[in-house]
């Protein structure tokens, strides 16, 4: 199954039993990533948005079965989520965004699987300096700038983000108290 977009990628992990709570995170992430992905497009910076959302979409699809990471600590869920992607036909990049959402300082990591990475830092509020870092190189690589020269605008894009992360996980907390 080729994943073209956030809605199939959703349809396929409920299919394969996601609980409502794994689909409302994966959305809450994706509403931060939507942000960034904006921000970014305003910027005039190329780079494939439909994999920022697909990966996003389906980075914690291994919370499936290891749904104890879910709430806690734990990186079971990396490999397994990429499996089991793997298993029901879906892109291998897009379905490797399970394993490099949290490995992402390792070599060979695409621009769309670090944008992947910080939306999931954001959307909590979190703030990850090596990996915004690594975002702002990558921009200014693109814009063929100095990093100094991109670095102010990103830090308030990604504070901005990172600003409306209470308001996700108070979101996120009622529903898991609700269900």
């Amino acid at each position: 199954m080729i994943l073209n977009n956030r809605l199939e990628a959703q349809a396929l992990l409920e299919k394969l039993g996601a609980s409502p709570r794994l689909l409302l995170h994966l959305n809450l992430v994706g509403e931060a990533a939507n942000e960034l992905i904006q921000a970014l497009l305003s910027m005039g910076i190329l780079f494939d948005a439909n994999f920022v959302e697909l990966g996003v979409a389906i980075h914690d699809a291994g919370k499936i079965e290891f749904q104890d990471e879910l709430d806690g600590p734990g990186s079971r869920h990396e490999s397994a989520g990429e499996s089991l992607l793997l298993l029901h036909g879906v892109q291998p990049a897009i379905a490797h965004c399970c394993v490099s959402h949290a490995d992402w300082m390792v070599t060979g990591v695409s621009f769309e699987e670090l944008l992947v990475a910080l939306s999931d830092k954001l959307w909590k509020g979190k703030r990850e300096p090596t990996l915004e870092l690594l975002v702002i190189n990558e921009v200014a690589a693109r814009m063929q700038l100095e990093r100094w020269d991109i670095f102010s605008k990103l830090d308030l894009v990604f504070e901005e983000i990172a600003a409306g992360g209470d308001a996700r996980l108070l979101r996120s907390l009622l529903a898991s108290q609700a269900g």
